[in-house]
């Protein structure tokens, strides 16, 4: 269970607040514990206070009051926050550029021994042909001269080839680095799911294409009542259960469907090729789903916990951009919430 100054960053309210109250609760905690405003600063707390994140909530308590910028940061890597994996691809990219840039002047430098070399065997060349009489010691001098000059050369290419190969290393491994945060910026961190950025890029890659949206079918799936049940049974428990309920929407997508978090307690999946009424048999079989097979134990042994969910569902056919499907989605869902008895609602039906 999170330790009490923990739990002073989770809300505990039934019903979540409006944005409005989320940014000034997460203004009221940075402030008191003397954090900048830094836009991942408030991606940090946000995700702390209202996504629920109660291991996160634990790590910022703590490190007590004024914490230091780099631990923040650490702590926004750890959990994989997409404003500090893009701070720290911005710190690999500069870092790649800087490499890059060292890579070249290496080049360069064995670019200048190979010069130096080509014109003392110029050189050489020019003394022996204007010097037919000159002395068998000279000549000997001078080849001497050009043999400890290539020697010089050699010695210096090896150098930077044994560097160059350390830096196709260190640029390589950046890379692997890069990819892994771009990776996690559009995955979430506890069910492995695309995340809201990842829906949106799917989504704006639906009506970009030249078939337009028509015949995709946005549902938006909210978990009731999940704020009492990870308070009731704490942050473990409510991130199984999330597991559980993300591996359940996976069976439940074809092959180009698509499955998101996109919050603490919702999801959204997009389907393609249905119509309204498909689209309502899905969520309705959803719900279904859900409440039949997430069933878990409770303190009371004569009251076993059921999950149910609220779902909203809306056509591409009636959004002309992708802000509006989502909106749209949204309403249908703020209904179902709205109305127990009819926990699948349809937008504009």
């Amino acid at each position: 269970m999170p330790n009490a100054s923990a739990n002073a960053l989770v809300p505990r309210e039934a019903v979540r607040p409006g944005p409005i109250a989320d940014i000034q609760k997460i203004a009221q905690h940075m402030a008191r514990l003397n954090v900048a405003g830094l836009p991942r600063n408030y991606e940090l707390f946000h995700e702390a206070i209202v996504g629920l994140n109660g291991g996160l909530a634990q790590d910022i308590a703590a490190l007590g009051s004024q914490p230091q910028q780099a631990m923040l940061d650490e702590l926004g890597l750890k959990y994989r926050l997409v404003g500090h994996c893009g701070l720290a691809g911005e710190t690999s990219r500069n870092e790649a550029s800087r490499l890059l840039r060292e890579v070249a002047e290496r080049l360069a430098e064995g670019l200048r021994h190979r010069d130096a070399f080509a014109r003392a065997c110029d050189t050489i060349l020019k003394s022996v042909s204007s010097h037919e009489d000159q002395s068998l010691a000279a000549f000997i001098g001078e080849l001497d001269y050009l043999s400890a000059s290539l020697t010089s050369v050699s010695s210096a290419e090896m150098q930077i080839g044994a560097r160059l190969a350390d830096d196709i290393k260190r640029l390589e491994t950046l890379e692997r680095g890069i990819s892994a945060m771009q990776a996690a910026a559009v995955a979430d961190r506890i069910t492995g799911l695309p995340n809201r950025i990842a829906l949106n890029r799917v989504i704006a890659d639906l009506y970009e294409r030249e078939e337009g949206a028509a015949g995709s079918a946005l549902v938006m799936v909210d978990v009731d009542n999940f704020t009492d049940l990870n308070d009731r049974y704490g942050t473990p428990a409510g991130n199984k259960l999330l597991k559980k309920l993300a591996g359940l929407f996976q069976k439940s997508v074809k092959k180009n469907d698509f499955v998101a978090r996109t919050a603490a307690d919702e999801f959204a999946l997009l389907f393609s090729n249905v119509g309204m009424q498909d689209a309502m048999a899905i969520a309705d079989r959803l719900r279904a789903s859900v409440e039949d097979n997430l069933v878990f134990a409770t303190s009371d042994k004569g009251d076993s916990g059921r999950l149910t969910i609220s779902v909203g569902v809306a056509l591409s056919t009636d959004a002309a951009t992708p802000g509006q499907l989502q909106s749209n989605a949204r309403v249908a869902l703020l209904a179902a919430q709205s109305n127990p008895r009819q926990p699948v609602q349809a937008f504009g039906r």
